[in-house]
């Protein structure tokens, strides 16, 4: 059983899209969102075609990495896929199958990623160059150099892997799935799965231009490693 776990912050724009496709998936599933206190249409989408509906108590305190353990907490699945609101998935049962079948054929996986695009009608020259590089980096690290690191945009991982390191690390704001990654990593072993392709609206880089989140990534990658914390307080949603 696949628990879909999604972190929502006013999503109202991109959620049902995503929802409506892991509504066709035909597997065994349940569908979580796991909302920071959206005050936009995002908690009536998902009450419509979530499984499970969790809201934060306190908006100010919350982190994504909370709401993605608060998610968890609900899951009931065998594997655990955290996902991004704005994540396009073409054909599920497709993406899925592909997925499930690497957890089934090596018993040592503890969690897998893949490549990430720029959807097709968003997608300009930059975004395809830099992605290149970013899905290349995912790929040396998993599946060559043994190092677990993917983004959070979609992380599926054996419950029982989650459990075993304590989830996602609520007092990193930023670079919390490059931490939890590498921490899974060092009780199994993590895989960038190339043969699958996920798309995202790609927000964030054209609102604040590649320069400058390659910057931030940077930064918070050498905070998280070197001061275990996050350089940002507070990573500020695009929508």
């Amino acid at each position: 059983m696949i628990s879909f776990i999604i972190p929502t912050l006013n999503e109202e724009h991109v959620l049902e899209k995503l929802l409506k496709s892991l509504r066709n998936y035909f597997g065994e599933s349940e569908i979580i969102v796991s909302d920071g206190r959206s005050d936009d249409d995002t908690l009536y989408i998902a009450r419509k075609y979530a499984d499970i509906t969790i809201v934060a108590q306190n908006r100010e305190s919350q982190s994504i990495a909370i709401n993605r353990n608060n998610g968890a907490k609900q899951a009931k699945g065998d594997l655990l896929v955290f996902i991004d609101a704005d994540i396009i998935i073409d054909d599920p049962n497709e993406f899925f199958r592909s997925a499930l079948a690497s957890f089934k054929n090596d018993f040592e996986l503890v969690g897998i990623s893949c490549p990430i695009r720029i959807a097709h009608d968003r997608e300009t020259f930059m975004d395809r160059f830099i992605m290149f590089f970013v899905n290349l980096i995912f790929r040396l690290q998993n599946n060559i150099l043994g190092i677990g690191a993917a983004s959070g945009e979609f992380q599926m991982v054996r419950e029982s892997a989650f459990r075993k390191v304590g989830g996602y690390n609520e007092n990193l704001t930023v670079a919390e799935d490059i931490e939890f990654f590498q921490r899974i990593g060092k009780i199994g072993k993590t895989r960038c799965e190339k043969k699958l392709l996920l798309r995202n609206t790609g927000r964030r880089p054209h609102k604040l231009g590649w320069h400058r989140l390659i910057y931030q990534w940077i930064v918070n990658f050498l905070y998280m490693t070197f001061l275990k914390k996050s350089a940002h307080k507070v990573w500020q949603p695009i929508r």
